[in-house]
């Protein structure tokens, strides 16, 4: 009884606290949820207020308002994505322009073999910026890019060639091309929004770029390594590309009949009558006894030693019963490029192979082979890069007798080098020398007019093929450099003079000779006192 009169008298008491905490919390309820002004809450009106009306209006026009801006904002958005959607959608389709199947290939999984079929076409047009059917225009004579010939034993390249430098512009279209493309595509990687960071993205430039490495595996493809200038210092972003290559197709299977095909070997000559003596007998052996389908044009300067050379070329024809010879004498001073344009013009037969010799060439019948394969008019012209003899004098001085002419060919580095720097040897079809112009026949004596003929193939559409060819040689001669040479033909002629003598350790042991006997006369004098 007493635990129900405490009860009873304790009830109000509890009632009385629920009420106050309800009310406590509806008036803490309304106060949050009163909507707020620019600067300051707005007042909950009062039920009874004569105001409350228009109380309850003005907080519909300022959720109203809310409401609009959120919606203008939303707008601007949706602009602004509208705007980076079309301007992504011009880079697509520039880029499908630019590459119309790769990103069908990369993008149509579900369709095999159509993915198939654009893989085919892109590959294919790969094949045409090859220029596999056909040339395209140079800027200069080194932008064209060499073929590398081999063998089943051996492998014919130029990377020992004496035109490349330590650091240099990457002179080849191609290469520039690749550097450039790569370099812009890693711009465009770093610029693409990431989607996480909400601070306004830094805009990178190729100015930013620090340094790339790159590696090509022939098989599988280019690797690219590419550094960036970070967001702050001693920081860096790396971006690696990579870029894979296709499998190996199928362009051409064609039989090539060169059994008709005439070589018309055209020879400008001035005195040098001992050279001409050595040269038919390569010419007599290689041409006409192993080949058989030549032409020889002598386009001799000046009357000294000049019956002595026609002495020796009807000797030669008559004794190998060989009548395919011109012989045209021209009374005035020297010049390559007269003799060879002279001698082409002067053939009045059906198109012709044109090869530009020199006295002092020696070539094989394979190399022959090789003029008739890489030249076809209107579409190609040959420009070998022939192996240059080094001074035998040097490279066999510490042997008891110089071996035999035969047997001085041989293609190593102690013996020689690929004079990748010369356009002098040649061949072309007639109608594409006449076609493109000829020589510049202002250019006299020694040097420049290859390189200008050279030129002027390389600003056409035909294809240059420029390839080390292995029965192609330069026999060492002791060059002699006019004073009549104009200063730049003069440098020339000095610069291959001082490459012809011999290799750089063959050279350093020449300079260091001096030092060299003295300390095998010292390292003598000690064995003898021990």
């Amino acid at each position: 009884t007493m635990f129900r009169r405490g009860f009873i008298l304790f009830l109000p008491r509890l009632v009385g606290l629920l009420v106050v905490a309800c009310c406590s919390v509806s008036i803490v309820y309304m106060l949050a949820c009163t909507p707020k002004g620019d600067n300051q809450q707005l007042a909950l009106p009062r039920v009874h207020s004569p105001t409350v009306k228009e109380g309850y209006e003005a907080i519909l026009q300022e959720r109203e308002e809310q409401h609009r801006n959120y919606i203008i904002s939303l707008k601007k958005q949706i602009a602004q994505l509208k705007a980076e959607l079309q301007g992504r959608t011009e880079q697509l389709k520039n880029m499908q322009n630019q590459y119309p199947d790769s990103l069908d290939i990369q993008l149509d999984h579900s369709k095999p073999e159509k993915a198939q079929a654009n893989l085919l076409a892109f590959l294919r047009s790969q094949v045409d910026k090859a220029e596999v059917h056909s040339g395209v225009k140079l800027s200069t004579e080194y932008a064209a890019v060499p073929f590398e010939s081999f063998t089943l034993q051996k492998v014919y390249q130029l990377e020992t060639g004496l035109t490349r430098h330590p650091e240099e512009k990457p002179v080849r279209k191609d290469k520039r091309d690749e550097l450039i493309e790569v370099i812009e595509l890693a711009v465009g990687s770093l610029n693409k929004p990431d989607g996480v960071s909400k601070a306004k993205p830094r805009v990178y430039t190729a100015s930013d770029f620090v340094e790339g490495i790159y590696r090509t595996e022939k098989n599988k493809g280019t690797l690219y390594e590419l550094t960036f200038k970070g967001d702050a210092k001693h920081q860096f972003k790396k971006i690696v590309l990579f870029r894979p290559f296709g499998p190996v197709m199928k362009v051409k299977n064609e039989n090539i009949n060169m059994a008709d095909t005439l070589i018309n070997v055209i020879v400008p000559l001035a005195k040098r009558a001992s050279k001409f003596r050595q040269f038919m007998q390569n010419f007599r052996e290689m041409g006409i006894q192993q080949d058989g389908r030549i032409h020889l044009t002598v386009v001799y300067f000046g009357k000294e030693q000049m019956n002595e050379v026609k002495s020796i070329l009807e000797n030669t024809a008559k004794s190998a019963n060989f009548k395919n010879f011109t012989f045209i004498q021209l009374n005035e001073e020297f010049s390559r490029g007269k003799g060879l344009d002279v001698g082409a013009r002067f053939w009045k037969g059906n198109n012709v192979v044109l090869f530009f010799c020199d006295v002092d060439i020696y070539f094989t019948a394979e190399f022959l082979n090789s003029c008739r394969l890489n030249t076809q008019p209107g579409k190609k012209v040959f420009y070998p890069v022939l192996f240059s003899q080094y001074n035998p004098s040097i490279i066999y001085g510490h042997h008891d007798s110089i071996p035999s002419l035969e047997q001085q060919l041989i293609i190593k580095k102690e013996t020689g080098f690929w004079r990748d720097f010369g356009f002098g040897m040649t061949c072309q079809y007639r109608s594409d020398f006449i076609n493109i112009g000829g020589f510049d026949l202002d250019i006299k004596g020694w040097g420049g007019e290859d390189v200008h003929l050279y030129r002027k193939y390389l600003h056409s559409n035909l294809m240059v093929i420029r390839t080390p060819v292995r029965g192609l040689f330069h026999l060492w001669h002791e060059k002699q450099c006019l004073d009549e040479l104009t200063p730049e033909q003069y440098k020339m002629c000095m610069q291959s003079k001082a490459m012809n003598e011999a290799s750089h350790g063959q050279l350093g042991m020449l300079v260091f000779k001096q030092e060299i006997e003295t300390h095998l006369h010292r390292q003598k004098l000690s064995s003898k006192k021990t």
